[in-house]
């Protein structure tokens, strides 16, 4: 699978996720996909929500495994850029 096919997979599963986090006033947004790990910026509500270890984990990295199993880790990236 070529990286772009596989960002699109991680935007499907992304996709499937994001009505449940914008429900509790949150969102996620893609940083980066490599071979096997994905990186996401979690916003709005899940920013220092004392669950979101237990949502990325749970809930966004199953679903992105179930759309491109060959990613291995999804990681959480600092909400400040430069």
């Amino acid at each position: 699978m070529s990286t772009e096919e596989l960002k699109i997979n991680v935007e499907i599963a992304l996709q499937e996720i994001r009505p449940y986090l914008e429900a509790d006033g949150g969102n996620i947004s893609l940083i980066d996909v490599t071979s096997d790990t994905v990186s996401v910026r979690l916003e709005g509500a899940c920013i220092g929500c004392s669950i979101n270890q237990m949502t990325l984990k749970n809930g966004v990295e199953a679903t992105i495994k179930m759309q491109a199993p060959q990613i291995k880790q999804v990681i959480e990236v600092n909400g400040i850029s430069f």
